[in-house]
């Protein structure tokens, strides 16, 4: 391999882009696509009901998906004659300070001087797999941790072994360090990177063997803070997100929005638009119309006077929502079962009741949706805001009719996500305009779009039930699910697999307390409104349900509630880590000696992936009213990769968190959301932020795990059971209200 290429002409090692095919998906499921083994599925209840709990039970348990890795590393890395090293990272940067963080790893086992690196993020034509370049579900660490040191192993040794060449010495006798290799006997003796870059001759081979990882008492870049690699772009100005993606000659588009959800349109007509200002085209398809200007305003306002009529579609308002979400007495997808329950609780004298709900709700990011495409006869490049750059490159591919191997999709810079960004409307709106017009096309959604027209958090309800001793121990308990589609919303698989799943792998969770009669069912409800990724995932109206009821238990006993979580953890790794986050989280906040007058604490802890987590909040209540003065959160992500990175996702998750517990909730009116922007729906400001205690409880022989979403669920039931006890009231919707 030669030198490797610039940022703007990356090769691909394959031949063509790897996709994600949905009928790989469909293998690992291992439900195959031959009608015979859906059938057998579909047409069995016992069968059909065994198969899914397996498969739900996959999806719960199982670790992190990696997707591929580029063969060869020069792929992702390029290091100029200067030194400069450039990492095309497969993950977006939204934000939460995914580059720098994989810019440690890579720097680690590479070797390099970290003010040389410069970030991008990794577009759909580099090698990336769809798996690989998808960022959600706070999975990013932990799926490439051990990928990338390995992918940024090899070329140290590539670089080892070409210097020695050109030093015209042994491999052996040269280490490298800080993007320099040298004699080890020698330092001063020696070539950078750069150089040996530029003097190397032929084609780059990979070594022989595996590289040797660094180990983790040498490190000197993992576990330390470090400075965000994209911090200077940002704080000068100069980061270019979706809303910014400029080329020359661009347009911008609009593109007409149905009056209720799934109103289709059946006549269009344009009318008075094209003799507006500054319009270049009025673009009339089946089932779609949009208009191409000069300006955005000048878009907009051409778009008012298109003659459409729209026919269908829901008129739903919020009662028909709420009673739509009910949980039924029978019925749904058994997600998890351990012991006997039902013989446990048709024993039982009594059984314990409670029921949850968390509501509808925005993303709430500072940037809508926003492309640019420039689509031509037999190619096209999209600049997007996307944490899924394969799938926008689909979604474009189906939209123009062309090939998906002849569209790169360039990811931006995210102007936050949270889940939204996974929607490819924009870059598929912005590919169809441009298509028809000629021109480069830029979609950028105005607020009022984002928030009717995005999907949102769906709305969940949560059924627990137990059955408990005198002594307060839980022998059974129950978890019943119902939820608007999260990974099945955004329609990244075929609807049928949804059918035989019977559950949103994303929407669902275990039990993890150490009950001997424990069962999850999930009710899936397909919504007559768009849902789909939220922060979080399930894990805010599931853990929020749970973390509630164990505190609504230990009450009911007399169990002091952080004694109640230590009795039923299990006793294996997973019990211990969560035992000293407890333990951390109430040792920090001085939960034995208890609140101060006036206020109380609330406890909570859960669990993400790799990731578990536990919080104490005191709580104040006055005039009807409630206050977070202070939050001790205790997280153990195996390895802290950047601690200052770590402490900022940490931090931002509580805030968001609280947000939804105080304030943020959607209603339904007439078919459509009722709020069209900020006015009608309030977010948390800087007076209801808490002070903020970040403990780092670090398992060595953990994987690493994500921080970002972990905690999103452990919030509200903190403060709910920190109200209880302050009030003795038992608040179980979101938000929360005191009466």
């Amino acid at each position: 391999m030669t030198n490797p290429p610039t940022p703007t002409t990356p090769p691909n090692t394959t031949g063509q882009p790897r996709r994600f095919s949905r009928r790989n998906f469909l293998r690992v499921l291992g439900i195959g696509t031959g009608t015979l083994a859906v059938g057998m599925v579909v047409g069995f209840p016992t069968l059909r009901r065994e198969f899914q709990l397996a498969v739900n039970q996959a999806f719960t348990s199982g670790g992190a998906p990696t997707g591929g890795m580029p063969e060869m590393p020069f792929v992702w890395i390029r290091i100029d004659p200067d030194n400069t090293a450039h990492l095309h990272l497969p993950k977006s940067e939204m934000g939460q300070g995914i580059h720098t963080t994989l810019a440690q790893l890579a720097a680690e086992d590479l070797e390099l001087d970290w003010d040389t690196i410069k970030t991008y993020t990794a577009d759909s034509d580099t090698g990336f797999d769809a798996l690989t370049s998808f960022t959600f579900g706070s999975i990013s660490t932990l799926s490439m941790y051990q990928p990338i040191r390995e992918v940024a192993a090899n070329p140290r040794v590539m670089l080892v072994d070409a210097a020695a060449t050109q030093l015209n010495v042994p491999a052996n006798d040269l280490d490298a360090r800080r993007s320099r290799v040298f004699l080890k006997n020698n330092p001063d003796n020696g070539l950078t990177y750069g150089e040996i870059v530029a003097a190397h001759q032929g084609e780059w081979t990979l070594p022989e063997t595996k590289p040797t990882l660094k180990p983790n008492a040498a490190f000197e870049f993992i576990g330390k803070p470090i400075q965000r690699v994209d911090l200077r772009e940002k704080v000068t100005g100069r980061a270019v997100y979706g809303f910014d993606a400029r080329v020359e000659g661009m347009m911008y588009g609009a593109v007409a929005r149905p009056p209720r959800y799934g109103a289709k349109l059946i006549s269009a007509k344009a009318g008075d638009a094209g003799n507006q200002p500054g319009v270049r085209a009025v673009v009339i398809q089946e089932g779609f119309a949009g208009i191409v200007a000069e300006t955005r305003s000048q878009a907009y306002a051409a778009l008012a006077l298109l003659d459409l009529t729209w026919e269908g579609g829901t008129t739903w308002s919020q009662p028909d929502l709420e009673t739509f979400m009910a949980i039924p007495d029978s019925g749904g997808t058994l997600v998890q079962r351990i012991g006997d329950l039902d013989g446990t609780f048709n024993a039982a004298e009594t059984i314990i009741e409670a029921h949850y709900s968390t509501p509808m709700a925005s993303h709430a990011h500072l940037e809508p949706e926003a492309a640019l495409a420039d689509v031509k006869a037999d190619s096209a490049i999209i600049y997007a805001a996307t944490q899924g750059p394969t799938y926008t490159r689909d979604a474009v591919a189906d939209a123009t009719g062309l090939e998906a191997s002849k569209i790169n999709v360039v990811a931006t810079y995210l102007g936050g996500g949270f889940g939204r960004k996974l929607g490819m409307n924009a870059a598929a709106e912005a590919a169809r305009l441009s298509k028809a017009s000629g021109f480069p096309v830029h979609v950028g959604w105005n607020r009022t779009e984002e928030m009717r027209y995005g999907y949102h958090r769906p709305p969940a309800k949560n059924r627990l039930r137990a059955v408990m001793t005198a002594e307060g121990e839980i022998t059974a308990l129950q978890h019943q699910i119902a939820s608007g589609d999260i990974f099945f919303g955004t329609g990244t698989l075929p609807e049928f697999v949804g059918e035989i799943l019977g559950a949103d792998p994303l929407a669902i969770s275990n039990l993890r307390y150490d009950v001997p009669h424990r069962q999850v069912i999930y009710h899936r409800k397909k919504l007559q409104v768009p849902t789909g990724s939220w922060r979080g995932l399930g894990t805010m109206p599931n853990t929020f349900a749970v973390e509630s009821f164990i505190d609504e238990l230990a009450h009911q006993a007399g169990l002091d509630p952080l004694q109640m979580r230590l009795k039923h953890l299990p006793d294996d790794a997973f019990g211990q880590r969560m035992q000293a986050v407890l333990m951390a989280a109430t040792d920090a906040a001085g939960w034995q000696a208890g609140a101060s007058d006036g206020r109380a604490y609330g406890l909570a802890a859960g669990t993400l992936g790799e990731t578990v987590v536990a919080i104490v909040v005191e709580v104040s209540a006055a005039d009807g009213k409630f206050r977070v003065h202070r939050a001790w959160c205790a997280a153990d992500p195996g390895l802290v990769v950047n601690p200052d990175g770590a402490r900022a996702q940490i931090e931002g998750t509580i805030v968001m968190a609280m947000s939804s517990v105080l304030y943020e909730k959607i209603t339904l009116k007439d078919g459509l959301i009722s709020a069209d922007n900020f006015g009608q729906y309030p977010l948390i400001t800087i007076r209801d932020v808490p002070e903020i205690n970040v403990i780092f409880v670090e398992s060595s022989d953990a994987p690493v795990g994500g921080l970002g979403e972990a905690i999103i669920g452990i919030v509200p039931a903190a403060i709910a059971n920190g109200l209880f006890t302050l009030t003795g009231q038992r608040l179980r919707d979101l938000p929360l209200k005191l009466v």
